[in-house]
């Protein structure tokens, strides 16, 4: 099962490299990994998507707890929450192909950031599943390059990440 986890941690030279290293030594794969400084400059949140059963998700946030520098560790899964990715993906748009690919990006909601002569680079927003549609949807020919950053997410409501 996909799993999202939100730790907090202190803003330190280092501590993404035992958090990513803790993964490792134990087997754990890492889907995707977003890390930013917060509100507070001494912490950074860190949002890690992963696959496993509840058994090992909790021996991970067990894991997690017990390195130094984290904080606090959430897995959103326990509750509601919003999740968002980006993807800047480039496509070849010339000739009739421009048409269709506004198009598409219109019925998904994204917008053309850059435009060419022979191509568009589109920004596109929300959950992996509404970018991995936009994918599905073109034909492979058409795309040129693709970058994502993973997901971010937060809880619903009053649930918070804090100290």
């Amino acid at each position: 099962m996909r799993h999202i986890l939100s730790i907090l941690i202190e803003n330190e030279a280092g501590a993404l490299s035992r958090v990513v290293g803790l993964f490792s030594a134990r087997a754990y794969n890492i889907d995707s990994l977003t890390v930013s400084t917060t509100e507070d400059p001494t912490l950074s949140r860190m949002t890690i998507v992963t696959h496993g059963s509840d058994e090992v998700i909790e021996q991970i946030t067990k894991q997690l707890n017990k390195l130094i520098e984290v904080v606090k560790v959430i897995d959103l899964n326990e509750s509601e929450h919003v999740e968002r990715e980006m993807m800047l993906i480039k496509v070849r748009a010339a000739g009739k192909d421009r048409e269709e690919m506004k198009r598409m990006t219109d019925i998904f909601r994204g917008r053309i950031i850059d435009v060419t002569e022979k191509t568009y680079t589109v920004e596109l927003t929300g959950t992996s599943d509404k970018l991995n549609a936009f994918i599905d949807a073109l034909d492979r020919t058409v795309i040129l390059e693709t970058v994502r950053t993973g997901a971010s997410g937060i809880g619903r409501g009053e649930r918070i990440l804090k100290v």
